[in-house]
């Protein structure tokens, strides 16, 4: 079992910078990839970063590519999604998620935390 507890969400303005964080309690998370996903209000979640158990694999949606950096500290049993240059279309509530790979679909995911809300004010 894998608790997931996200956290680091606000209200910035465009062009501003969050980190979010995953802390993890439970089973060793080393053994876990782990998926940040998002959903906005009236939309379906979509992918946006994921990174292998290890952390020596990461992958980004094209949305958010060059502007999102995956990260993770085995020490601290903490993921962390690092945001820049943020807009107004991020808007949405971010969760975190993790299994065994690290993919891009969210039904994959066996663990979830419970979402962190995000607001870019244009």
């Amino acid at each position: 079992q894998v608790q997931l507890v996200e956290s680091g969400g606000g209200l910035v303005q465009a062009g501003g910078s969050l980190t979010l964080s995953c802390a993890a309690s439970g089973r060793t998370f080393s053994a876990y990839a782990v998926g940040w996903f998002r959903q906005a209000p009236g939309k379906e979640r979509e992918f946006v970063a994921a990174i292998s158990r290890r952390g020596g694999t990461t992958d980004y949606a094209d949305s958010v590519k060059g502007r999102f950096t995956i990260s993770r500290d085995s020490a601290k049993n903490t993921v962390y999604l690092q945001m820049n240059s943020l807009k107004a279309e991020d808007t949405a509530v971010y969760y975190c998620a993790a299994d065994v790979l690290d993919r891009r679909d969210a039904d994959e995911y066996y663990y979830w935390g419970q979402g962190t809300q995000v607001t870019v004010s244009s």
